[in-house]
């Protein structure tokens, strides 16, 4: 469900007509619902609400300060990887004591940030992080809490650029050999043993790929870490299993939070740990679009082309990933339909939002609608092409916040310089 909807024929977010914004804001803009980022994070950990939980919302999906700072009085924790996410999340007004480090290239500057934040624990993706983690802990006196990601080997049936619990994928420990790599945390007077870690990929749209591994995690914790590393002094008190799950952009049928969580609190049964969950793209992915404008119509002998104000530097997931993005006018046209490629700006043949899609025939100055844009939007945004970056707008009902300003061109130079030495 999301707060973008029709009436009389024009697109509106939450109470606010998509063309005032684009009026007063100009294009491309994002644009992102909050009563739409309410409702998604409320439903997500309702359904976990059996059972001891700590949702913490995948920073970087949406990175902005205002949806942080809301998921963060909605009592949301936050799954970081990189110093910079952590440095948001706590001006967002994040409890440290539920953020969660992942990532498998953490710097000394990064962990020794995180150590004196005093975050919840580190996500652990090899044995040299060990030793750099109790190395660098050891130096600010401190003892780093950890979770060891454990890679299961599952098959998520999703995009291979976001595929992460294979054994091929960088990410993890397998989890045949972690048992040793867990007995040698142990071995470290600087790192406390307090997790095991598992996420197997982000758009998932099947129950099964998280029934299979979560098989596999309860059936390693049941024999292995219940036995054999508790005689060691390891008290596992966390379960991470990631996040994933996914949102509709075209003809998906993602599972619904509710049936998502059943099969997650039934396999866990009987288990003593508190859960932490890392959902991103299912909270924010359908609660932002972006906003852009027609350029130009473009037809050749072989090819329609609508030229639009965005482009891959704004939103770069469709020209990454082939993934489908949903265009819709802001306001619902009687033109007839034509087979086009629409595209941006960006002196690339890669830089478009659709392939041979069937769209209304606009015209210049029409505004249409990037559908789904919440999550890995923005925070994949560049300047490319020497393009500022877009703003970011939050509808509240019949009002809206500029929640980031547009770049401007001197905002494109901000730290360049010209040695005196070259002038």
């Amino acid at each position: 469900m999301n707060h973008f909807e029709y009436r009389n024929g024009e697109m509106f977010a939450e109470a606010v007509p998509l063309r005032r914004i684009a009026q007063e804001v100009g294009t491309p803009a994002y644009i992102y619902s909050l009563a739409t980022l309410k409702r998604h994070y409320s439903v997500f950990d309702q359904a976990f609400a059996k059972v001891p939980h700590i949702v913490c919302f995948s920073v970087k999906a949406n990175s902005n300060l205002a949806l942080l700072h809301s998921f963060a009085k909605q009592g949301s924790g936050f799954d970081i990887v990189s110093g910079g996410e952590l440095f948001r999340a706590l001006k967002a007004g994040g409890d440290p004591k539920k953020i969660v480090f992942s990532g498998v290239g953490k710097k000394k500057q990064e962990i020794e940030y995180a150590l004196n934040s005093g975050i919840l624990m580190f996500n652990v993706e090899s044995e040299e992080e060990l030793a750099a983690l109790n190395e660098i802990a050891a130096g600010v006196k401190k003892k780093a809490p950890i979770s060891l990601r454990v890679n299961p080997d599952v098959d998520p049936q999703t995009h291979p650029y976001i595929s992460t619990g294979m054994k091929k994928s960088k990410f993890g420990v397998d989890i045949k050999k972690s048992l040793d790599t867990y007995k040698k945390a142990l071995s470290m007077k600087n790192l406390e043993v307090v997790g095991v870690d598992c996420h197997i990929g982000s758009q998932l749209t099947s129950l099964t790929p998280f029934v299979d591994a979560l098989a596999k995690v309860r059936e390693y914790l049941d024999r292995v870490l219940a036995g054999e590393l508790k005689k060691e002094g390891a008290q596992i008190r966390y379960l991470d299993l990631g996040g994933g799950l996914g949102i509709n952009y075209n003809d998906e049928t993602p599972p619904l939070p509710d049936d998502y969580a059943k099969a997650i609190i039934q396999g866990l049964e009987g288990l003593d740990v508190t859960l932490i969950l890392e959902p991103g793209r299912v909270i924010v992915g359908n609660a932002g679009i972006l906003l852009t404008e027609v350029q130009y119509i473009k037809e050749t002998d072989t090819k329609n082309f609508v030229i639009v104000d965005g482009g891959m530097n704004d939103l770069i997931r469709p020209a990454l990933y082939g993934s489908y993005q949903a265009i819709r006018p802001v306001v619902e046209s009687k033109a007839e339909t034509i087979n086009a490629d629409v595209v941006g700006p960006i002196c690339e043949s890669g830089d478009f939002f659709a392939k041979d899609r069937d769209i209304a025939r606009p015209k210049r100055g029409d505004l249409l609608a990037v559908m789904s844009a919440g999550a890995y939007g923005f925070t994949m945004a560049s300047n490319y092409n020497s393009h500022p970056k877009p703003p970011e707008v939050l509808v509240d009902g019949d009002k809206y916040y500029i929640v980031r300003k547009r770049e401007t061109l001197d905002d494109l130079i901000n730290g360049e310089v010209i040695p005196a030495a070259l002038q």
